[in-house]
C-alpha cells in the first residue's frame, strides 16, 4: 500500500474541516487548520494539530487567498491539501499554484476542474458528449437588460445561476422580466461576494423536478465508481435542506443508467478523486445533466451511512496515487440514510440567518443509527461572515421510514441555546405526510409551505402526553426541593426508584390553556389519567437535564426542559409549549391574572437579522406601495431584500447604509 502524507493542511473551515481532520487522525496524518480573525477559537482550529492564521474575517480576504493558503502549506510543511467544499475548493488556479509548490491537491486535476466544475464549460462538454442536458443560453452574461433579453428568448420562468457557483449561492428563478432584472443583479452580487466570480448564465428552469445526484469515486489509473445516488430534492432558495440516500424514486435500471453516465462523464475529463454529478429527473424518469461538482459534497455522509465507505480516506489515498480497493461489483447499498442540515436562522421569520454565541449546545448521542458532522461547540460564535450551518444530522435505518422516525427522535435530542435553529421546519418536514411517503419535487418546500413557515405546520402534538410529561417534571423538582428543605446539604438528586409519591390531583396549565390530571406511581414509572385516557410514563430523568429521555406508552421519545420562571418550557417535534403545574384551586386563580399585550411595532420596519444595511431604497416623506423594495441586510454572504408588506408614507429613518443592525433594530418608521 502506498505511502500516505505526513502532513495535510484543510484549506476550509467548519465542521468539513473538522471532518477531514478526524480521518486524518485515524489514519495517523498530522493536520493543519488556516483560520481567519473570526475563526481564532473555532473547532477546527482546536482539533488540529497546527493552526495558521490567514487574514480578516471575509473569506476575500481570507479563506479565498491562494498565497495565503500556499504560504501556510510553505510555513507549515504540510505535503497535500483538502480544499472541503465551497472557497477555493474547486478553482483550477488553486491547484496549479500548489502543483507549482509541490503541493498535493486532494482532488481532480486543474483541467478537470476547469472542464467540469465551471457551469457553463461543464454542460457545453455535456452537450458534445451527447449528454441530455437543459435549455439554456450558455455564455456569461455581461449585463441585466442582456439577462431580460436572453430570459425571454429562452422562455419563462427561467433559472440565473452564478457560474462558479454552488451551495445556492449566486441562484434566482425569474418568471418576468422584473425578476429577472432583479435576480440578475442580487446572483452577480452573491457570486462575487462568495465565489470572486461574477459570472452568471441562464437555463430554462424545468418545474416539478427532482433533484437527483450521483457520486463517483475515481482514481488515477482509469478507474471509476459510482456509489449510488442522493435525493436533493427538499430545497429552500436552491439550496439543500434535507437529502438522502438511495432515493425513493428511482428504479434498477434508471439508477443503473445514471450512474454509467456519470462515470462516462468522468472519464471523458480524467477525472479523479471525489465528484458529483448532478441530474434533473422528471416524472417519467426521464434525466437531464445538471452540472458535475468537482469536489466533495456537503451531503457526502449519507453516502458512506448506506456504502460503509469513507470519502475522505478514499480522496487522500487516490491523492496519495493508490488505485481504488474495490469494483463497481462490490459497491454495497444497504438500509436507508437521512441528513438534514441544522441551520442558525429563524424558521418563522422567513429563515433569516442568526448570529451569536452558542450557549448551550447538545448533539442526540451518536451511533450505528446517529451521525453528527459539526464545526461547533457550546459556548462558540456563529459568525455573520460564513454560512449560518450548526451541524449536520445524519440517522440510519434498514428502511426509510425507520431512518425518518430516527431522526424524528435525533432532532428533538438537538439541544442548542443562543441562537435561533432551524430544528422546527426539520421536525415538520419529517413528519410531513408527503415527504414520508416520498413524493418529493424541488417545489416542496414552496408548495407546502406557501407564506412561509409557521407555527400551524408544526406536526400535531398530544396535549395530554405534554401535561403528563409536565407533572413528571413536576414531581422530580419537588421531590428534590423536599430534600434540600430537609437541611442535609450533602444529599445531592436522588434516584427514581427512591421515589414513593401517593396519587395526586392537579391542573396543568399549557399555554395557559387548562388540563385536568390525575398521576400515581414510582421507580421512575409513572401513570397518568388524562380526561378518562391512561398514559404509562417511564423516565431516569433528573431536575438539571435539558432533555428527558423516557417512553410513552412504550414509544420511546425525548423532550427538551427548560427552566421558566415556576413552570418549564417543553419542546417536542419542533414545537414548545409553556407547562405551570397547580393545585386546582391555583388554577382557579391563575385564570383571573390579565396577560401583558406585546407593543405594537407595524408602523416600523425592523431589521429581522444582525447584518449590515447595504443600501436604503425610500427616504423621508415618500410614499410607498405594498410589495415595494425599502432596504437591503446584507448576512452571511446573501442579500436579503426588505419590502414594505402595506402601502404608507415614511415618516423617520432611523438607520443609514452601511450602519450594523442588530435583530428587531428600528430601520424606516412610517405614518
Amino acid at each position: 500500500m502506498t505511502k500516505l502524507f505526513d502532513k495535510i493542511l484543510i484549506a476550509n473551515r467548519g465542521e468539513i474541516a473538522c471532518r477531514v481532520i478526524r480521518t486524518c487522525k485515524r489514519l495517523g496524518i498530522k493536520t493543519v487548520a488556516v483560520y481567519s480573525e473570526a475563526d481564532a477559537d473555532a473547532l477546527h482550529v482546536r482539533e488540529a494539530d497546527e493552526a495558521v492564521f490567514i487574514g480578516p474575517p471575509p473569506a476575500t480576504q481570507s479563506y479565498l487567498l491562494i498565497d495565503k493558503i500556499v504560504d501556510a502549506c510553505k510555513q507549515t510543511g504540510a505535503q497535500a491539501v483538502h480544499p472541503g467544499y465551497g472557497f477555493l475548493s474547486e478553482k483550477q488556479e488553486f491547484q496549479k499554484a500548489l502543483a507549482d509548490a509541490g503541493i498535493v491537491f486532494i482532488g481532480p486535476d486543474a483541467h478537470a476542474i476547469y472542464a467540469m466544475g465551471d457551469k457553463i464549460e461543464s454542460k457545453k462538454l455535456a452537450q458534445a458528449a451527447g449528454v441530455s442536458t437543459v435549455p439554456g443560453y450558455l455564455a456569461a452574461i455581461p449585463d441585466a437588460d442582456a439577462a431580460v433579453k436572453i430570459a425571454n428568448d429562452v422562455g419563462y420562468p427561467v433559472m440565473i445561476k452564478a457560474s462558479a457557483g454552488g451551495g445556492g449561492k449566486g441562484m434566482r428563478i425569474a418568471y418576468n422580466d422584473t425578476e429577472a432584472k432583479e435576480g440578475f443583479v442580487s446572483a452577480t452580487n452573491e457570486a462575487k461576494s462568495s465565489f470572486a466570480d461574477d459570472r452568471v448564465f441562464i437555463e430554462k428552469y424545468v418545474e416539478e423536478p427532482r433533484h437527483i445526484e450521483i457520486q463517483l469515486i475515481a482514481d488515477g489509473h482509469g478507474n471509476c465508481l459510482y456509489l449510488w445516488e442522493r435525493e436533493c430534492s427538499i430545497q429552500r432558495r436552491h439550496q439543500k435542506v434535507i437529502e438522502e440516500a438511495p432515493s425513493p424514486f428511482l428504479d434498477e435500471a434508471t439508477r443503473k443508467a445514471m450512474g454509467e453516465q456519470a462515470v462516462a462523464l468522468a472519464k471523458a475529463v480524467q477525472y479523479k478523486s471525489a465528484g458529483t454529478v448532478e441530474f434533473i429527473v422528471d416524472k417519467n424518469r426521464k434525466f437531464y445533466f445538471l452540472e458535475m461538482n468537482t469536489r466533495l459534497q456537503v451531503e457526502h455522509p449519507v453516502t458512506e451511512l448506506i456504502t460503509g465507505l469513507d470519502l475522505v480516506e478514499l480522496m487522500i489515498r487516490v491523492a496519495a496515487g493508490e488505485k481504488l480497493p474495490l469494483t463497481q461489483e462490490q459497491v454495497k447499498l444497504e438500509g436507508w440514510a437521512v441528513e438534514a442540515r441544522v441551520y442558525a436562522e429563524d424558521p418563522f421569520r422567513n429563515f433569516l440567518p442568526s448570529t451569536g454565541r452558542l450557549i448551550k449546545y447538545r448533539e442526540p448521542k451518536p451511533g450505528a443509527d446517529v451521525r453528527v458532522d459539526t464545526g461547533v461547540y457550546e459556548g462558540g460564535e456563529i459568525s455573520m461572515f460564513y454560512d449560518p450551518m450548526i451541524a449536520k444530522l445524519c440517522t440510519y435505518g434498514a428502511t426509510r421510514i425507520e431512518a425518518i422516525d430516527r431522526m424524528r427522535r435525533a432532532l428533538d435530542e438537538f439541544y442548542v441555546r443562543g441562537v435561533s435553529h432551524n430544528v422546527p421546519f426539520l421536525a415538520a418536514l419529517m413528519a410531513h405526510p408527503r415527504f414520508r411517503e416520498g413524493r418529493l419535487t424541488t417545489n416542496f418546500i414552496a408548495e407546502e409551505f406557501k407564506g412561509g413557515f409557521t407555527a400551524a405546520h408544526l406536526p400535531p402534538r398530544d396535549p395530554a402526553v405534554l401535561a403528563a410529561i409536565a407533572a413528571v417534571v413536576y414531581r422530580a423538582a419537588a421531590e428534590r426541593a423536599r430534600i434540600e428543605r430537609g437541611g442535609d446539604a450533602t444529599v445531592r438528586y436522588r434516584s427514581w426508584s427512591e421515589l414513593v409519591a401517593p396519587e395526586v390531583s392537579q391542573v396543568v396549565l399549557l399555554n395557559r390553556e387548562p388540563v385536568p390530571i390525575t398521576s400515581s406511581g414510582d421507580n421512575g414509572r409513572f401513570t397518568f389519567i388524562v380526561e378518562d385516557r391512561r398514559i404509562a410514563i417511564e423516565t431516569g430523568w433528573a431536575p438539571g437535564d435539558p432533555l428527558l429521555h423516557g417512553t410513552v406508552d412504550g414509544v420511546p421519545v425525548a423532550v427538551q426542559v427548560d427552566s421558566v420562571g415556576s413552570g418549564w418550557r417543553l419542546i417536542h417535534e419542533g414545537g414548545q409549549a409553556e407547562a405551570l403545574v397547580l393545585t386546582p384551586r391555583q388554577a382557579e386563580l391563575y385564570a383571573l391574572m390579565p396577560v401583558k399585550a406585546a407593543p405594537d411595532t407595524s408602523k416600523f420596519l425592523l431589521s429581522p437579522m444582525p447584518g449590515l444595511l447595504a443600501s436604503v431604497a425610500v427616504s423621508e416623506g415618500q410614499e410607498v406601495k405594498a410589495g415595494e423594495p425599502l432596504a437591503v441586510v446584507e448576512a452571511m454572504k446573501m442579500e436579503n431584500v426588505l419590502r414594505a408588506v402595506q402601502d404608507g408614507t415614511v415618516k423617520a429613518m432611523h438607520a443609514k447604509a452601511g450602519d450594523s443592525l442588530k435583530v428587531d433594530q428600528k430601520i424606516i418608521e412610517f405614518a
